[in-house]
């Protein structure tokens, strides 16, 4: 594959700034511990322009968000805003310079009403700043939503109450009102009907022709193409190129964002890798049908089978992890059917999921996977009390014994089981989550996200863990991850879901970057017996 053709130079540092530019990023650099998150990302936006920005999930576009939201400062590097330079130690000074960001999750409060959202932290005021002036709010809000073709919205309505889209649209509003004269959109339509995309796309189009600046992110390259005048591409934290959106097609954009696969480091010993699980004689551990769960999961439908890992890709908002927690329990669905064994279940809780040899290991592993002021061994033992215990008491000793057990199976580093969980590194405490789950006996393991944020050395015995599961243990493994490579390194199958459904299926040997993420952004791909949806079906 021939390297992206570079459209736009990154503007050197001895530049005079563009004035005619809105914003400005000239080499941002940002570093987090153990992670090179932007490398010398540079580019700008002009006054009414929609300017989209890609990447594969991990490109960087969450840390570039930040920076230009004041969240972070950039290690290196400079921005501009109509020419002048500006550093922002908070959110708050990125607001005050005009610069607003609607995230995927609302900012808002959904026991106020509209107007006090709009405009709460700066309510208009009277009598010289002594009194607020909430008529005033009111007939103001009403004009912010009628320029956003939100005017039957009540802005005397509680937020709670509204739609997913006129909450945005809310969101909007409350940017506006500050005077915004740059907005960022995150992923904007992830969660969205097709209606609520459609009017999006003309309030968009509407503040662009305003003279508003927008920064645009999406997965969804059908709506650069219908919003955006150009589009800057990122990969692995760095700038790849900006180009007229009319001068590329969908294809290059997507070679852009994939780039060449990048040299891997050997995770996994050969002797290993070569245990590949046989799906024609393994026994169906689970078969889901159409499951779906508001407001990202729509009918998704998979087979898991004994010894097995299958990599489960998709973007943001695909429903990735909402399938996890709908087969966990943790998310109750509305439709479909689940089989474990066979045998057709109901699960409608944890606990539900835990007693059939489900487990799962969240994405999130200090707020959803461990107590971090407990010990190693309170965390491991967390799912087996029960069993643990004396009588009404429990049983310390067996829990350091059941604790300390899998500290040498799994190779947690620790002093001692009694260590606090917060005191050990990111991969010893994926680790702990892991041995936690492990105790349950399970026969299916579901692990979201499995080395997010830890070192490399940690990541490659995670994965040898989990091949070493499915190959000796005979656990069937659903993977999830937003790292591509490592989804395509772990998977015997690789899934694709895209818009709340699993739409490809690619075996091993057929899984490329190319061809999943093509998947993954609803596109059509082709490739010698390839498998589509219905293949993805559960067999009869």
């Amino acid at each position: 594959m021939p390297p992206p053709k570079m459209v736009d130079k990154a503007p050197s540092q001895h530049v005079e700034p563009d004035r005619h530019a809105a914003l400005e990023l000239r080499k941002i650099s940002k570093s987090f511990p153990g992670v090179r998150a932007l490398q010398d990302v540079s580019f700008d936006v002009k006054p009414g322009e929609v300017h989209a920005l890609l990447g594969e999930n991990g490109a960087g576009k969450s840390t570039l968000i930040k920076i230009l939201s004041g969240v972070h400062a950039p290690d290196e590097g400079e921005i501009y805003i109509c020419g002048e330079r500006v550093r922002f130690a908070s959110p708050g000074q990125a607001q005050a310079r005009g610069i607003a960001t609607i995230y995927q999750e609302f900012s808002l409060y959904p026991e106020l009403t509209v107007a006090e959202n709009i405009f709460a932290g700066h309510p208009p005021r009277r009598f010289g700043g002594l009194v607020l002036d909430w008529h005033r709010a009111t007939r103001e809000a009403m004009k912010l939503l009628e320029t956003l073709d939100a005017g039957d919205v009540d802005v005397s309505a509680r937020v709670g109450t509204l739609s997913v889209g006129n909450r945005q649209r809310v969101e909007i509003a409350k940017a506006l009102s500050r005077q915004a004269q740059v907005l960022i959109l995150d992923e904007p339509t992830a969660v969205l009907t097709q209606h609520d995309t459609e009017r999006l796309f003309t309030v968009v189009r509407r503040l662009r022709d305003q003279g508003v600046a927008i920064i645009y992110i999406t997965h969804r390259l059908e709506e650069i193409f219908a919003l955006s005048s150009r589009v800057t591409v990122l990969r692995d934290g760095q700038w790849v190129a900006t180009q007229a959106t009319s001068a590329i097609n969908e294809n290059e954009l997507i070679r852009q964002m994939v780039g060449r696969a990048l040299q891997e480091e050997p995770v996994l010993e050969a002797d290993i890798l070569e245990k590949t699980a046989d799906a024609t004689e393994a026994t169906v551990v689970l078969r889901a049908v159409k499951l779906a769960c508001r407001p990202l999961l729509r009918e998704a439908s998979l087979t898991l089978r004994a010894g097995e890992i299958v990599g489960l890709a998709g973007l943001i908002g695909s429903g990735r992890s909402e399938l996890a927690q709908a087969i966990f329990g943790s998310a109750p669905t509305e439709s479909g059917t689940l089989e474990v064994h066979g045998k057709p279940v109901i699960i409608r809780r944890p606990e539900d999921a835990i007693a059939l040899g489900i487990a799962y290991v969240p994405e999130d592993r200090q707020r959803q996977g461990l107590i971090t002021a407990m010990s190693v061994g309170q965390n491991v033992g967390l799912t087996r009390l029960q069993a643990l215990k004396r009588g009404p008491f429990l049983n310390f000793l067996a829990e350091d014994r059941l604790a300390q057990s899998y500290v040498e199976s799994l190779r947690i580093k620790t002093p001692t089981v009694q260590e606090i969980a917060l005191n050990l590194s990111g991969g010893n405490q994926q680790k702990i989550v892991l041995a936690k789950w492990l105790a349950t006996q399970p026969k299916l393991l579901i692990v979201d996200e499995p080395t997010r944020g830890i070192d490399v050395g940690a990541r490659a015995e995670i994965h040898r863990l989990l091949v070493s599961l499915a190959r000796e243990k005979k656990l069937a493994i659903l993977v999830i991850s937003s790292d591509l490579q490592e989804v395509l390194r772990l998977s015997d199958r690789v899934l694709v879901m895209h818009d709340g459904r699993v739409v490809r299926e690619f075996p091993r040997s057929e899984a490329t970057q190319e061809s999943v993420l093509t998947a993954a952004l609803g596109q059509e791909w082709s490739a010698p017996h390839m498998k589509t949806a219905d293949a993805c079906s559960p067999e009869p």
